[in-house]
């Protein structure tokens, strides 16, 4: 009987102990984080005229960025007109400044091309994507461009990254991955 006591007065203590607890615990309101962290809604994007070319030193650039994650560990010399760190336009770096590494797209973790070194098959392989897709007609340059703008048009639950409705690229460099995509590669 006496165990029993004593078994319940320590039930007792610890159910007082834990509910004392409770209310010193922070329990902050998560829904201001998730509104924050949400997506705009998908946007239709129109490709710039000139935005597809031809040019060696933008496809140069569009296929170092596909084949890259950040500057800090990008593989490889950089294309005229690329850097390691992301600078922010209008803004004035000290040289105590502490600049990001610009952040690359890394598309070869998902999608294999003519070069690539990656897992690439979780994506459409964009292997001869011009012979396949540009000639037959099948796409056009407008749709890649989007693809990679905001693929979400045509595909709302789509994993690939949505990369200028988040600004995580500029229309030029989205320009210069399409256009090494659709470049005709020996």
């Amino acid at each position: 009987m006496r165990k029993l006591i004593l078994m319940g007065l320590a039930l007792g203590m610890t159910m007082a102990v834990a509910s004392d607890l409770r209310s010193a615990i922070e329990t902050p309101d998560a829904s201001k984080l998730i509104a924050k962290d949400l997506l705009e809604p998908a946007k239709v994007y129109t490709m710039p005229s000139g935005c597809i070319t031809n040019d060696k030193d933008s496809i140069a650039r569009g296929k170092f960025i596909f084949h890259n994650l950040n500057g800090k560990k990008a593989k490889g010399k950089l294309p005229k007109g690329l850097s390691k760190k992301q600078m922010k336009p209008g803004k004035t770096y000290l040289p105590q400044d502490k600049i990001p590494a610009k952040q690359y797209g890394n598309c070869v973790a998902c999608h294999n091309i003519e070069g690539a070194r990656g897992a690439g098959n979780i994506g459409p392989d964009l292997t001869n994507y011009n012979e396949f897709f540009i000639k037959t007609g099948a796409r056009d340059n407008a749709f890649v461009f989007q693809k990679i703008a905001d693929p979400r048009i045509d595909n709302p639950n789509t994993h690939m990254t949505v990369n200028l409705t988040t600004k995580l690229f500029t229309t030029h460099e989205i320009c210069e991955i399409a256009s090494y995509i659709v470049s005709i590669k020996k």
